[in-house]
């Protein structure tokens, strides 16, 4: 059942289009969505697994959206004493292999420094950097445009040796896109998370002392989930930047991680189809709200609706309606065993 559940709701992803016809807008909200649901599957490695709560998450997928964007757009910017580094557009794909990259590497060196100092450290320390960060893009003008923003970012581009490129320009294309990536991400957790890794991870969270005992290297352990995760995140940001094609600082909002936390948490952190489920719903819920109330209103009903959740499902919708099922699937008869007559005597 927990490995049909997944497969289900990927054919209705797919065949999600066909009922919606080529209504854009319908789209276009599955669509930032979906990768918003890839961040929040990313942070869910981190807080669902590890039980690490990064408040500057944020900070990896604005990376991967400007490191994809000036990748494919090129830049002229002077670093001082008269040196200049000038870089010719490549291909969005590229650009987007290069925002995985930049993301894990500073996913590591976050790990590497925070990791030492866990808890209420590693958060400040990930809402630090994700300051620190936007306020680059932000004053940085001559390689960032500031809050100008960059424009005319080039639409994602695929091709294979001899067979050509197609240029994802569509929101149908963008939007199988963004699924493909977000089903390669699932794959990759659900992979980790059954491994020995995987065990490792949850054994920190359970019960780190205990963990150590065995032998497991609680930082190396931590380091490599932060690298996935800031890599994956990187991945959304990429994406992200390709189909709007203009980005700016605020891609570095505080607000955007608290939507990925909330999604993670209403959802079930520490499973696997739990960020999905959340994000379906807490991305989906504002485009439904949107015609029929004001925008005061519709944050009012979102954050009820939040509320109802963690109070019915305290540890979120997926593991909430698995025990409901397991409550409701009939028990298996229990055979009884007579003793031997020997036995009675």
């Amino acid at each position: 059942m927990s490995r049909l559940l997944p497969l289900a709701l990927l054919t209705a992803l797919v065949a999600l289009p066909l009922a919606l016809g080529s209504n854009p807008y319908l789209l276009n909200a599955l669509i930032i969505t979906g990768i918003l649901t890839i961040g929040a599957m990313s942070l869910n490695l981190l807080l669902g697994f590890t039980g690490q709560l990064s408040l500057g998450h944020i900070a990896f997928f604005g990376i991967g959206a400007y490191v994809s964007a000036l990748t494919s757009l090129g830049f002229d910017v002077e670093i001082g004493f008269g040196y200049r580094v000038v870089h010719e557009p490549w291909p969005a794909a590229v650009g987007f292999l290069l925002a995985v990259a930049a993301a894990g590497l500073c996913g590591y060196l976050i790990g590497r420094l925070s990791f030492r100092v866990r808890g209420a450290y590693f958060v400040i320390v990930t809402i630090s950097f994700a300051e620190v960060v936007r306020l680059v893009a932000l004053n940085w003008v001559e390689l960032t445009q500031g809050p100008l923003a960059l424009t005319n970012i080039p639409a994602m581009t695929l091709g294979l040796p001899g067979l050509g490129t197609w240029t994802l320009r569509t929101k149908l294309q963008n939007y199988y896109l963004v699924l493909a990536v977000g089903t390669l991400c699932y794959l990759v957790i659900a992979r980790l998370v059954g491994s020995r890794f995987g065990r490792a991870m949850r054994g920190l969270k359970e019960n780190e002392s205990l963990a150590l005992s065995v032998g497991i290297n609680a930082t190396r352990t931590l380091t490599v989930a932060a690298v996935v995760s800031a890599a994956m995140a990187g991945a959304a940001g990429s994406l992200y930047a390709h189909y709007l094609r203009i980005i700016d600082p605020d891609v570095f909002l505080f607000a955007t991680t608290v939507s990925m936390v909330i999604m993670v948490v209403a959802g079930g952190k520490g499973t696997l189809m739990g960020p999905v489920v959340g994000g379906l719903i807490f991305g989906l819920l504002p485009v439904a709200l949107r015609p029929v109330m004001a925008p005061e209103a519709q944050w009012i009903v979102y954050g009820l609706v939040l509320i109802v959740i963690l109070f019915v499902m305290p540890r979120g919708i997926v593991p909430g309606l698995a025990k409901v099922l397991a409550r409701r699937r009939p028990a298996r008869a229990v055979p009884v065993l007579k003793a031997s007559p020997a036995v009675q005597r």
